[in-house]
């Protein structure tokens, strides 16, 4: 096994960390690949991805997810959203993380950046226990230049022990999970789960609280730019197509999931993309489908037999079984990661109830209250505990996120909708025919044939109909699609059984919206 010790080139003792044996420091993934396979931790599965079990935590744990109430943050937080620590909680659990790491017998550190525009990045350091955290690091985030790796000053830090758990009653910890956040410091402590997403996501909290400061807007999207130089953005929680739908080989993938808006327009905050891979299809989604059997990849959770062959249809261990990969093997990626102002916003749903139209146009109040509101159906497999779609209102589209009131969010969309200009579509990608168990997907390549006409322009002049109980306008026809899968009411087949869960899921949103001071806003939504 490949060992690289570099304590003379990185000190972990000003983090508190006393290790007395091997740190590796931005190892290369070849030799991340021997320590990981020496250890028993992973195989590699055919054509050369590294396939890994993430044990029992298979998805995030939000519940168990905590900010430090101090003193210098504590009047921007949204206390409401977010569970706190008390601050004189947070030291001792800082000295069992740094503790039990000192005492292992090899450590991790990967330095790297999160944000694509230099001028809104923060330097990330990851120390972990684990080869396979240290190449997801590696891969979720932003490579350094020699030059700049050589010079390197930390502005954020996450210590990483998947091992070790909290005790509730001396922590103040829910569980022995715990995933913590010093806004002030900018630190990050991870315990009780082996579930990297963790790590990709605790950073994109820092960068949530971070960028409003810098009148930056950061989003839970995907973005891809077209040709002609339009850019889309794609909002939407997981399961709803925001990796999928922005990995379309027309266009170039700026990114999968994090990004913000500047003045100079998109910029991813990753250097790579978390995609979900259950049922993955080679003839759907071959871009990502290739990933999954190449060499560098992670591949969580996904079922390998004995000669490494995969199945990607397996959801034996869970439906969130995970590709990691560089944003560089996406044929089509955008190299510097960033693009101009969206001249389309999409937002993603995946509508259980199968009422929402596959595609909608959305006025600027209507956005603003569809973005509040952020509906969608919790797909299975994403949090621990959800065993199938289960309707849920996320604010923002990233509700687990945010560390700061939904306000602060809606009002920096709504002034970049009216310095720009951008289309905003309401696009489900969930259930048609029926609710969940009744109805049917919604057809991939439709969605796709309607997101080509929105980006292109083609639906900017076309006739559209006003919907009875929601107010937006949805066209009446798109080349390529089903005429009928546009209006929902004529794809079930009782056409009043409809009408009772369009009014069903109209009142949900009502009440729903009702925690929001912004009557205004309110009156954009379903009608009464």
């Amino acid at each position: 096994m490949t060992t690289i010790d570099v304590r003379g080139q990185v000190d972990l003792s000003v983090h508190g960390i006393h290790a007395h044996r091997e740190v590796i420091w931005n190892a290369t993934t070849p030799v991340l690949y021997e320590h990981a396979i020496a250890r028993h931790e992973a195989r590699i599965g055919e054509g050369g991805p590294m396939v890994v079990d993430t044990g029992t935590h298979t998805g995030r744990s939000p519940n168990d997810k905590f900010i430090v109430r101090e003193p210098a943050s504590e009047g921007r937080i949204w206390w409401d959203g977010n569970r706190e620590l008390p601050e004189e909680l947070f030291e001792p659990l800082r000295e069992k993380v740094t503790d039990f790491l000192a005492k292992q017998p090899m450590l991790y550190v990967v330095d790297a950046f999160a944000g694509a525009d230099p001028a809104h990045r923060i330097a990330v350091r990851v120390v972990t226990t684990h080869p396979y955290h240290a190449l997801f690091a590696k891969t979720m985030f932003i490579d350094p230049t020699s030059a700049e790796a050589a010079a390197f000053h930390p502005q954020a830090l996450v210590l990483h022990a998947p091992a070790l758990e909290a005790k509730p009653e001396e922590d103040g910890t829910r569980t022995g999970t715990f995933i913590v956040l010093h806004p002030t410091r900018t630190e990050v402590l991870i315990g009780g789960t082996f579930y990297a997403g963790e790590i990709k996501k605790s950073i994109f909290t820092v960068m949530n609280d971070r960028l409003p400061l810098e009148n930056v807007f950061p989003m839970h999207c995907s973005a891809n730019v077209g040709n002609d130089g339009r850019t889309a953005i794609f909002f939407g929680l997981s399961g709803t197509g925001k990796t999928t739908l922005s990995a379309d080989p027309e266009r170039v993938l700026i990114g999968d999931d994090e990004h913000g808006w500047g003045d100079n327009g998109v910029f991813n905050f990753e250097g790579g993309c978390y995609a979900k891979v259950i049922k993955l299809s080679a003839e759907a989604e071959p871009e990502i489908f290739e990933t999954t059997h190449t060499f560098g990849t992670i591949l969580e959770n996904v079922a390998i037999d004995e000669n490494g062959k995969l199945d990607l249809d397996d959801a034996s261990k869970t439906e969130n079984t995970r590709a990691a990969y560089k944003l560089e093997q996406i044929a089509n990626a955008h190299p510097d990661k960033r693009a101009g102002h969206p001249s389309n916003v999409i937002m993603l749903t995946a509508d259980a109830f199968g009422i929402l139209p596959p595609i909608a146009r959305l006025s600027r109040d209507q956005a603003l209250y569809y973005f509040l509101s952020g509906f969608t159906a919790k797909l299975a497999g994403t949090e621990i505990g959800v065993t199938e779609p289960q309707p849920t209102f996320s604010t923002c589209f990233g509700a687990p996120f945010l560390p700061q009131p939904p306000a602060v969010y809606a009002e920096m969309l709504g002034r970049k909708l009216d310095e720009h200009g951008s289309t905003v579509w309401l696009v489900n990608t969930g259930w048609t025919g029926g609710q969940f168990g009744e109805g049917t997907r919604m057809p991939i390549a439709a969605t796709r044939a309607m997101l080509h006409a929105a980006l292109s322009g083609a639906l900017d002049d076309v006739e559209y109909r006003t919907d009875d109980v929601f107010g937006f306008e949805v066209p009446v026809a798109v080349p390529g699609v089903d005429a009928q899968l546009l209006e929902p009411r004529l794809t079930w087949g009782d056409p009043s059984a409809y009408d009772r869960k369009a009014n069903e899921l109209a009142q949900m949103f009502r009440e729903n919206f009702e925690r929001f001071d912004a009557p205004s806003l309110a009156a954009a939504g379903p009608r009464s």
